[in-house]
């Protein structure tokens, strides 16, 4: 099925079987421990940002289901890592299937270039992404040459994001700015402060007490 064909109106035939509720993901396993840990990066700070919103939903690796009646051998591959806003966080999914969830696509994708799969995330997700799913903010990100491109979604198209003075660009959809720092991708607030995951802030913590001569480990 062609990107075109996907944008027709969906019309299913009364022969046609619709895959039920409990769908797997069905996600192939990750290029190597780099990407791994990228993905865990980007899932631990966002959801220490926001723990306290339960309007969004946030997944890597997950596979997402955007027509009803298609086979399940034509299943789109996940993106590595997503958002979807205005949702709800709890319960966690098997995979994401858009008619359940009120048709609601990703507003922020990113993914994790390797060898494999750059020429498609480049090209194909790229053109699905911006097509079919409408996502408002599209990363991709190379862990290896340190390769980083944003685009956002502007009347239809995607245009490129022009970055700030430190190289971050903005992601409207998650009100953050996503940049290169120590080899990772990381989050840093709109003040360009950066988010830490949950290791930093207990080292910062320790060493705080440590500054008032508290030990951590009598805590």
């Amino acid at each position: 099925m062609t990107i075109a064909q996907e944008k027709q109106p969906t019309i299913i035939s009364e022969n046609v079987i619709i895959p039920g509720s409990d769908l797997y993901s069905d996600e192939p396993p990750l290029e190597s421990k780099i990407h791994l840990l990228q993905i865990i990066i980007l899932m631990q700070c966002l959801e220490w940002l926001w723990q306290d919103r339960d309007d969004f939903f946030a997944a890597g690796n997950l596979t997402i289901y955007y027509s009803p009646n298609q086979k399940k051998s034509e299943a789109f591959r996940g993106p590595d890592f997503f958002v979807v806003i205005g949702t709800h966080r709890y319960p966690p999914r098997k995979s994401w299937v858009v008619w359940q969830e009120d048709g609601k696509y990703p507003d922020i994708i990113v993914e994790i270039l390797s060898e494999s799969t750059a020429k498609t995330d480049r090209d194909l997700k790229k053109q699905l992404y911006q097509d079919t799913f409408r996502t408002s903010d599209y990363f991709w990100f190379d862990p290896y040459s340190l390769e980083f491109a944003g685009f956002h979604l502007v009347d239809g198209k995607y245009q490129a994001i022009e970055p700030n003075e430190f190289g971050y660009l903005w992601s409207d959809s998650l009100k953050l700015y996503l940049g290169v720092y120590e080899g990772k991708l990381r989050y840093f607030t709109p003040e360009v402060k950066l988010v830490p995951t949950p290791e930093e802030l207990a080292a910062k913590l320790a060493a705080k007490l440590r500054e008032l001569n508290i030990d951590p480990d009598t805590l």
